[in-house]
């Protein structure tokens, strides 16, 4: 069962939920699945917009920590399938849709800023970029969505200041749009979709393709030998005791 739900909505708009309970965390799985549901969308004609969204109390929670620690190629394969999925979220030539439903933490907050317009729900729930706090290394592709999404002075307190902040605070940091009531949101973000769906299709696909090209550029233009020099930040003896306290913190047991 593939851990990216698809569903076809009025408007020509596909909604995908990421579905891997409970916090939609990001492993290889969910990673494929989601290049394989954004390829599918790309190449459907029928489809003039696509909705991302996660099943549940979270959008996602970020990488998976209680997932086996990775060594040699299987490091190298996660580090690839995590540029891809982004690099397919960040430059599908189709308007993009996050429905930020709940929780976005670190690679969760990352997937909700490559979606060209964001939305979010009201409610009690967190939003953050935390890797520097539980010793992650930021990968390229991260770094460039950050700074296409955000100011300067945003993506430096968050990134670096590594904090979780209460949703009421998406707005002022800029990860989001609008907010919406519960109520009201679902049908919202789906006719928002929708109209930039109608737009002309080729000049939409010009037109944001323009805007991001240096940024898609220097995430495509990384090198393997690059993205080994970033992943091995997370091998310092500081970054994995960091790990180990989250790790402690949440309940989970994996040395990663």
């Amino acid at each position: 069962m593939s851990t990216v739900r698809s569903e076809d909505r009025d408007g020509r708009v596909r909604l995908l939920t990421l579905d891997r309970p409970p916090a939609n965390a990001i492993d290889e799985t969910l990673l494929a699945d989601l290049i394989a549901a954004l390829d599918a969308a790309r190449d459907d004609d029928a489809v003039r917009a696509v909705v991302l969204t996660g099943a549940g109390r979270f959008f996602s929670g970020g990488r998976d920590l209680g997932a086996g620690r990775l060594e040699g190629e299987g490091v190298r394969r996660l580090n690839r399938l995590y540029r891809d999925a982004h690099d397919r979220l960040f430059g599908l030539p189709k308007p993009t849709v996050a429905m930020m439903n709940g929780h976005a933490v670190a690679g969760g907050l990352i997937l909700v800023l490559a979606c060209d317009y964001r939305l979010g729900v009201e409610g009690d729930y967190k939003v953050g970029i935390n890797e520097v706090a539980i010793g992650a290394s930021y990968p390229t592709v991260a770094f460039e969505i950050v700074r296409t999404r955000l100011t300067h002075q945003r993506a430096s307190e968050l990134m670096l200041g590594a904090a979780l902040y209460p949703a009421s605070q998406a707005l002022r940091l800029g990860i989001v749009d609008e907010m919406f009531p519960a109520d009201t949101f679902e049908a919202t973000v789906l006719r928002r979709a929708a109209r930039l769906g109608s737009h002309p299709r080729e000049v939409y696909a010009h037109t944001k393709l323009a805007l991001i090209a240096e940024a898609l550029a220097r995430i495509r233009g990384e090198s393997d030998e690059d993205m080994e020099r970033i992943a091995a930040l997370w091998t310092t003896p500081e970054s994995r005791a960091a790990r180990r306290r989250q790790r402690e913190k949440l309940g989970v047991g994996s040395r990663a």
